[in-house]
Parts: structure tokens; sequence; C-alpha cells
């Protein structure tokens, strides 16, 4: 097998992690609430990422000084994008108590349209594509979220987390480049996790009873859906093509609405299939690259959700 298409399964499996662990949030909102489940996942992100850094410190010969400054310089980028995570995180989970796994998957999906937009603010570059898939994005996700009385709110809720999802990913995008990308996303799933357990203790009355029943879905999202997928996302960004990746990861979107159908049993209305496609097909746009990307410029290596290389040239 060629190390491209390797890479490229690789990057495949990791969507397909990222997508049904849209599921696997669904199923544990059915005993934990929101701020619970993300503390504990957090928490095991935590730890599922932790192996990581240390192969990868050990192949790099890294010494313990030069392992200590690494963490020390991603603390306070890491708090900010951090806090952004916990926003996204914590309104996607409130959300997805409310309303289906592939809704949330694509309503969600819309920050991969979003981020290169925001990022004009930032001094970054958008293209024609760009906007060509805010106007197919736009009129989808109406035709998906809208009840005849308005936006669900589950919807309504995902929709505002995306807006955190973007921000937490242009944060990303300006630091990882400056310091070890693995270790901010570490100190970012420490935060979410203390925040998120505060919250809890404070919100939902014995906030963790229901762990034990909901730990497989804890786990999937804290172990399979970091860990793993991060690690399969490290690995298979080396051989591919940022425009050809970037891509793939872009059908998490598809993978939550496929999980839905096949674990929750959901059902997408006709005019709901043609919101999710005219979606799809904005989320796809969005991400054709620009001549420096063609160029071989990578991606930034994000842990849910991915994130597509800015365009800073």
């Amino acid at each position: 097998m060629r190390v491209e298409t390797r890479s490229y399964l690789l990057l495949l499996g990791c969507s397909l992690i990222w997508g049904f662990t849209f599921v696997a949030q669904r199923f544990g909102a059915e005993h934990l609430g929101a701020f619970a489940f993300n503390a504990a996942r957090g928490y095991l992100g935590v730890l599922a990422l932790l192996p990581l850094i240390w192969f990868l410190d050990a192949r790099a010969a890294r010494s313990p000084h030069e392992r200590l400054q690494a963490w020390r310089a991603v603390v306070r980028p890491g708090a900010f994008i951090g806090v952004m995570l916990t926003g996204g995180q914590t309104l996607q989970q409130l959300g997805i108590e409310q309303t289906t796994a592939g809704n949330a998957s694509f309503v969600t999906g819309l920050y991969m349209v979003l981020v290169p937009l925001a990022g004009v603010l930032f001094g970054h570059r958008t293209t024609l594509f760009t906007w060509l898939g805010i106007a197919l994005a736009v009129p989808g996700l109406f035709l998906l979220t809208w009840t005849g009385g308005g936006i669900g709110v589950g919807d309504l809720l995902v929709l505002v987390g995306t807006l955190f999802w973007t921000f937490q990913i242009l944060g990303v995008g300006r630091f990882a480049k400056q310091v070890d990308p693995i270790r901010l996303s570490v100190v970012q799933f420490v935060v979410m996790a203390v925040l998120s357990h505060v919250f809890a203790s404070l919100a939902e009355p014995d906030a963790f009873a229901g762990l034990w029943p909901a730990f497989g879905a804890v786990a999937f999202a804290g172990i399979l859906s970091t860990g793993v997928a991060f690690t399969l996302q490290v690995v298979g960004q080396r051989h591919a093509k940022a425009s050809i990746a970037a891509m793939i990861m872009a059908l998490e979107s598809l993978w939550g609405a496929v999980g839905g159908a096949l674990f929750l049993g959901e059902r997408f209305t006709l005019t709901g299939l043609v919101g999710a496609g005219l979606m799809m097909a904005g989320i796809l746009l969005a991400q054709v690259p620009t001549r420096a990307e063609r160029a071989g410029e990578g991606l930034v290596p994000v842990p849910e959700p991915p994130s597509t290389a800015l365009r800073d040239e």
C-alpha cells in the first residue's frame, strides 16, 4: 500500500471516529448532565494524549529541561483555547440533549465554513470558495433546522457553540505553529475538565452518579475520540496532501449522521436531507485549497474538532 493511501485511510478513520462521537454524546446524555459528561471525557482525553507526548518526546530525544520548557510554553495559550473549548463543548452537549446526533454533527460542521471567514479578522486570507460555501451552507442550515416556528432549541445551542469552536480553532491556528500542538491540546482538555467539574458540582445534583452506565460513551468520547483519533490524524497528516486531508476531515458531519441512523434510528425528513446535502457541499467547498496549500502547506493538528490550515499567505 502506498504511503499516501495509508495516510488517507488513517485520516478517514479519524473523521469516522469523530463523527460517531456525536452518537456517544447522545448516549451519554441519557445518564450524565452536560458538565459531568464533559469533565469525565476531558480527564480521559488528557490520559489518552499523555502516552503520545511521551512517545514523541522519546523519538525526538528531548531532554527533561526541553520537555519542561515545552509545557511552560503552552500554559497561557492553552488556557484561552481551553475556555473556548469548554464553551463549544458545553453548548454542543446541552444541545445534543434536545436534538439528533445527525443535526448536531452538521450544525457543528458549520465551523469549517466559519473558520476561514472569521480568520479575515486576524489577517488571514479567504477565497471565493469560502463565500460559495457560505452561500450553500446557510440555506442548508435553514432547511435542516427550521421547525416551522423557528430553529429548535437544541440546534440553536449547537449553532451558538460553533462560534466558540471557531475561535478555539483560530486560537490553535495562531499558537500551534509556535508551541507543541499536542501539549497545547492537553492543556485545553485540562481546562475543560476542571471548569466542567466545577460547574457540574454547582449545577448538577449528584453530578457523577450516572458515570458507570454512561462509561462506554464517555470512554469513546474521551479515549477514542481524543487519544486514538488524534494519533491517527497526526500520523496521517505526515504524508497527506493538505487539500485532500481537509476534504476527508470534513466528512465528520456525514459520519455523525450515518452513526445516528445506524445506532439511534434517526432519519432526516426530505427537507432536512436537502439541507444536509447543501451544508455538506458548502463545507467541502470551503476546504478548496489556496495556491499555498496546494504547494504543500500542512494542516494544524487539532483534536475535536479537526481544523484545516488557516490561510495566511
